[in-house]
């Protein structure tokens, strides 16, 4: 309720000399104070819900008011239709602004609003006298959430139909939306009633579109209040005019995830169909795909598996385009997608239709994949086997000249076995440090923190001044911070992909 719209409608009342009464008898009710200025509160009756408006929301109210000592004079009740303003905004009376904040939906409460927080010394006459306290029956009847995306105004978001769920989408994705643009006249300057799918990297019409999609879930209906500053931009049409303000009607119909593999936009995996639980193939997980390469004008160059005979490869064993194998690694299997490679990435192709290529692109399906079996899981003779495997397979890549590939390896072969053979050790001597101090190195080079936490405490305690063990200890709490670090980060890609 504004100061001059209540005034008028306070005036019409009294000149009219409309003695109003309120809807029903207020109960007894325990009064709570609200802040530190005086503004008292009793509710009258509870709301149905746990949610309360926050500032900058639009809400809907009906009130009466009368004067502390004196009869209601005023009531949205009496007009028949509610009051509508937002939150925060200097619209209405500080004692609204700070009352209605703590109401929930269906709420109706009595308000007892000191001076300080309605007209002050000055009053409003003729209706309020200087310095008079408010009494006001107020219903909070519904809101609609509205938001400074920006921060300074330039973006203001109401939400006219909630979303499904709670993901939104992240920078790279693609999204489909239908929208409508007005200027500050009403005038549709832009729209599009069938659908529209664009990156929310490069945005589309404005940025207030690309800031304002980042913050809708699948299905949610917005009204958009766009700032000029937020409203100018280059366009298919041409540039945007100038307008002092734009209204954009915004629904977002869905989108459709795109991963950055690497953090440098060098390999981007759009998902286009979702795969199955949350485990993903690793290095030396058999991986059993099908795919086709094409060039951005969508010429096949390459061509791998079917639906009945799958293309089968070890991850990281160089069998497949490197980014291409990457992108392998962080898709579920059943998962489906396009996987777009630069041409920095692509090492001098063999094929010369792929020498002026900005970018290939990959359609790719993960059928399935065999993980081998955890070091950690195995028994003795199963370890045994897999290290002469694995040094095995070192040694052929060594051969080969593939030097990189053959050290990680071999290092992961004799980490295995050092850690076999300080546990014959410590069969022995169970309370022999340097044992325990070695087969701890041996894990953490493996990542079994776990298993390496365990030695180092055993360790330490049968020597607690050991210095060796102290530093090991430290570096091991520095690499599990990074590891739990690097899980949250993951879990939180992982979950907000669920849509």
């Amino acid at each position: 309720m504004s100061h001059i719209g209540m005034e008028n409608e306070m005036a019409i009342s009294w000149h009219n000399s409309i003695s109003l009464q309120p809807e029903a008898e207020v109960p007894v009710l325990l009064e709570t104070v609200i802040g530190t200025r005086g503004l008292r509160k009793k509710i009258v009756r509870k709301g149905i819900s746990w949610q309360t408006p926050v500032p900058g929301d639009e809400v809907e109210v009906h009130y009466n008011v009368r004067l502390q000592e004196g009869e209601y004079f005023d009531s949205s009740r009496e007009k028949g239709a509610p009051f509508r303003f937002k939150l925060g905004r200097c619209e209405v009376i500080e004692g609204w602004d700070e009352g209605i904040v703590t109401m929930r939906k269906g709420e109706r409460a009595v308000f007892t609003i000191p001076p300080e927080l309605a007209y002050g010394q000055t009053g409003s006459p003729p209706i309020i006298p200087p310095n008079a306290t408010l009494i006001f029956d107020i219903e909070l009847i519904s809101w609609c959430p509205v938001r400074d995306i920006c921060g300074d105004g330039g973006i203001l978001k109401k939400i006219t139909r909630e979303g499904e769920g709670w993901a939104t989408p992240n920078h790279a994705d693609e999204v489909l939306v239908k929208y409508t643009a007005k200027n500050e006249n009403g005038v549709v300057v832009s729209k599009s009633e069938e659908g529209l799918e664009f990156s929310v990297t490069n945005g589309h019409l404005c940025p207030a579109m690309s800031r304002a999609v980042k913050t809708m879930r699948k299905g949610e209906k917005a009204e958009l209040y766009v700032k000029f500053s937020y409203g100018l931009k280059h366009c298919g049409d041409g540039i945007f005019p100038p307008y002092p303000d734009m209204i954009i009607h915004l629904e977002l119909v869905a989108w459709r995830t795109v991963v950055d593999v690497t953090g440098d936009n060098k390999i981007l995996k759009k998902i286009t169909k979702k795969g199955e639980a949350f485990d993903r193939p690793n290095e030396g997980t058999i991986a059993k795909v099908v795919y086709v390469g094409k060039l951005e004008d969508g010429t096949v160059f390459e061509r791998r598996g079917s639906e009945e005979e799958p293309f089968e490869y070890m991850c990281a064993e160089e069998q497949i385009h490197e980014g291409l194998d990457r992108a392998v690694r962080t898709m579920r299997k059943g998962e489906e997608a396009v996987v777009k490679i630069s041409s920095d990435l692509l090492n001098a192709p063999k094929d010369e239709r792929l020498t002026s290529a900005s970018s290939v692109l990959y359609d790719i399906k993960l059928i399935d994949f065999v993980k081998e079996k955890p070091f950690w899981k195995m028994d003795a003779e199963e370890r045994i086997t897999a290290c002469e495997a694995t040094k095995h397979e070192g040694n052929i890549l060594f051969k080969a000249g593939k030097f990189q590939l053959a050290s990680k390896k071999l290092q992961n072969t004799s980490n295995q076995e050092v850690s076999r053979l300080c546990t014959k050790v410590l069969q022995l001597d169970p309370c022999n440090v340097k044992a325990l101090f070695r087969r701890s190195q041996a894990y953490m080079r493996t990542s079994d923190l776990e298993k390496a936490e365990e030695d180092i405490n055993r360790a330490l305690a049968i020597d607690p001044k050991n210095k060796d063990v102290k530093i090991k200890l430290k570096e091991l709490r520095d690499k599990q911070r990074q590891y739990v670090k690097l899980e949250a980060k993951i879990f939180s890609t992982m979950i907000s992909r669920i849509s």
